[in-house]
């Protein structure tokens, strides 16, 4: 039986009438989300020219709006403007709007997944990447144009690859590992280009640790080597490597100042000790990722989810 996108969302908990956004806890202002350890979180300001940046990006992206309130392009470039100053649940609101518009764009779904789950919102975000994933079922796969390009300005990442990434995140960071590596695998399937291989790879592999299938696991390390043309995903490569055993994990411990690949360096480090039965150098690391600002970052998130389990 075909289940709807409003019968998912009484399953996960809500009305028709309302949506997840409708429910967000109330804050003092400006704060975005509440922690998984219940710390209340604040949008992080970027270094002065970057943030300029953004912010002239966020009132072009607003005018462009204004002209054509009903343009699909123009809703989705709004919110995911506004996500990068920080400002996730308004990134939400705006993709809501956008699926009032436009109902059966995956894109909606897809973006206002990853805020949900950048907001510690796990549920309703497997409800709107799974309705992603059934509208572009059978359908060509698409690039999605990068907001904030890398140093080749080469998009790396699709409409699918980034529906089932996130998806199998959400259930990953629940613990639903069964249902991460079924996500993961169909990622694993989309993933054509160096960048979303060894993205895809390093989560699948976690996943399968988790599941203690070991030799599921070292079969996925087959497909990667030093010499692979890595764009952008080099944190996830550099881990990769270090499980094949090729780079030592101390080395990739601050080896990077970005908030965001710190934390994604640290997570790996730290979850590859808690798999090999090291829990005490795991938990130390996952209670340093903390000490950082980078909170929106999924190894910050994965993080925190895992001291939450043990609270």
């Amino acid at each position: 039986m075909k289940v709807t996108h409003c019968c998912l969302f009484l399953l996960a908990g809500w009305s028709c009438a309302e949506s997840p956004a409708d429910t967000f806890p109330d804050l003092p202002g400006g704060a975005q989300a509440v922690s998984l350890l219940g710390d209340t979180l604040y949008p992080v300001a970027a270094a002065a020219d970057v943030q300029q940046q953004r912010e002239q990006e966020l009132a072009d992206a607003r005018a462009a709006y204004e002209a054509q309130p009903d343009d699909a392009d123009a809703i989705i470039w709004l919110g995911r403007r506004a996500a990068y100053l920080g400002n996730y649940r308004e990134a939400v609101r705006i993709f809501s709007e956008g699926m009032d518009k436009h109902p059966d764009d995956a894109r909606m779904y897809r973006h206002r997944g990853h805020r949900f789950i950048t907001l510690r919102m796990f549920d309703p975000a497997v409800v709107d990447l799974n309705r992603a994933a059934e509208l572009t079922e059978g359908a060509e796969d698409e690039f999605e144009p990068d907001g904030q390009p890398n140093e080749r300005n080469i998009p790396t990442s699709t409409l699918q690859t980034n529906i089932y990434y996130h998806l199998g995140l959400a259930y990953y960071l629940q613990a639903d590992y069964a249902n991460a590596l079924e996500a993961y695998r169909a990622c694993l399937e989309r993933s054509k280009n160096p960048d979303m291989l060894v993205a895809t790879s390093h989560w699948l592999y976690m996943t399968l640790r988790r599941m203690e299938r070991d030799d599921e696991a070292a079969a996925v390390l087959e497909a990667i080597d030093a010499d692979m043309d890595v764009i952008e995903n080099h944190a996830y490569h550099r881990l990769l490597l270090m499980y094949k055993g090729e780079l030592e994990p101390e080395a990739l411990l601050g080896s990077d100042d970005d908030a965001v690949q710190s934390a994604t360096l640290a997570y790996g480090v730290a979850n590859w000790h808690f798999y090999n039965g090291r829990e005490s150098e795991a938990l130390e690391l996952f209670q340093r990722i903390l000490e950082g600002e980078g909170w929106a970052a999924f190894g910050y998130i994965a993080a925190e989810a895992e001291l939450a389990a043990i609270r």
